[in-house]
């Protein structure tokens, strides 16, 4: 034990004694010198600051970092690609016998396989209602909810009204001793949907909408369209110092061409109360300030509606349609009247197809000349070589 004590404080000394000389000792630049292949004497050598290698450093990382990231996003969209394609498969294919003949029994909550009769998927939810309805009345009375939301009413459809007919919500006529009374909360229910000047417009406007509409025979999509944009020009205050009935037909135009349900001019302006010139100038001048912008009218809408209005079948549509194509193709329609293309092709169509109409005819319902379709059919048939003999 003692010797191993005495080893123990030897090693201790000789510690100490090399701690004291190495404090006691300068350091010489010899001693300070590093390898040169370590790393502080690259960067002690390189021209680069600190500053400089971390930025790079950084950006090595979040490009690195960007790249994963880019590959992980490609990878999930891949792969939630492939799981929504599996699971269409599986919805519009029998996991047993593969056939594609499914059965939706709601009556029951099942589809069910038509083939071999498996149920490939149960409990299904109805989100129709609970109730059943025979006819029309008791759908009415059933219903718990009101009309959809519509642009072609001054209130939009929400508020109530009272109706005309003197019966309570069973069918049950009202006694003669209350019919005055509500013959006058009727007659305050009007008064009341219509508040201010702003609603009175509104209310003569969209009626006036309405008629010209069905005189044209529109379909309702074309009504809301035309709505919102007169209702835009109220927003704007832009029916001071014009006409109600011009805006409502410049309104109804540039709807017609929104829905590819183009009307002309000269139709807008006939059930209207104004003139060609005045639909004209405030259509121009409600595209100017709404921003109204719509691509030029093509022969080939108004084709459905001349060829249904000439008895034409469905054939003559579709070469009417394939000589207009092949005529915008060649550059033959710019410049030229939609309706006069479109006459000039329905009437080439129809001698083609033997299924020959008058130019008279199909210029009354163009409502263009004879001259006008004589020039566009020769124009066509000279530049397309269909040889057609007058």
């Amino acid at each position: 034990m003692d010797n191993f004590k005495d080893d123990k404080n030897t090693d201790e000394e000789d510690t100490t004694e090399d701690m004291s000389d190495f404090m006691t000792t300068p350091m010489t630049g010899t001693d300070m010198m590093m390898d040169e292949d370590s790393d502080m004497a690259i960067m002690s050598n390189s021209d680069l600051d600190v500053e400089e290698i971390i930025k790079i450093d950084n950006t090595d990382s979040e490009e690195l970092e960007a790249e994963l990231e880019k590959e992980r996003g490609i990878s999930e969209k891949q792969q939630m690609k492939e799981d929504v394609a599996e699971m269409e498969k599986k919805e519009t294919k029998c996991p047993e016998c593969g056939s594609t003949r499914l059965i939706n029994d709601h009556e029951r909550g099942e589809v069910v396989c038509g083939a071999c009769g498996l149920v490939i998927d149960d409990n299904l939810v109805d989100m129709g209602p609970e109730w059943r309805a025979f006819d029309h009345e008791q759908r009415d009375k059933r219903t718990r909810v009101g009309a959809p939301i519509t642009y072609t009413i001054h209130d939009k459809g929400l508020s109530t009204m009272i109706d005309w007919r003197n019966k309570d919500i069973y069918g049950r006529d009202i006694p003669a001793r209350n019919r005055a009374q509500w013959y006058r909360l009727r007659k305050w229910q009007r008064k009341i949907r219509i508040s201010g000047a702003t609603e009175r417009n509104l209310a003569f406007a969209l009626s006036e909408l309405d008629r010209d509409s069905s005189r044209l025979g529109l379909p309702r999509s074309v009504r809301e369209s035309a709505s919102v944009v007169y209702r835009n020009a109220v927003e704007n205050k832009l029916i001071r110092g014009r006409s109600i009935e011009g805006v409502v037909a410049a309104s109804l135009y540039a709807a017609c061409r929104r829905c590819q349900v183009p009307r002309t001019l000269d139709e807008i302006a006939e059930v209207s109360r104004v003139s060609k010139k005045e639909v004209g100038r405030t259509y121009r001048f409600l595209t100017r300030e709404l921003h109204i912008r719509l691509p030029p009218t093509s022969p080939i809408d108004y084709v459905p509606r001349f060829a249904s209005e000439l008895n034409l079948s469905g054939v003559v549509q579709s070469k009417a349609i394939e000589i207009i194509n092949e005529a915008m193709e060649n550059g033959l329609t710019s410049g030229r009247g939609p309706t006069g293309v479109a006459a000039a092709a329905l009437y080439i169509a129809s001698v083609l197809l033997g299924e020959r109409k008058t130019q008279r005819d199909v210029a009354d319902i163009a409502g263009v000349t004879e001259v006008t379709i004589r020039n566009r059919y020769k124009e066509l048939t000279e530049q397309l070589d269909m040889g057609v003999a007058l």
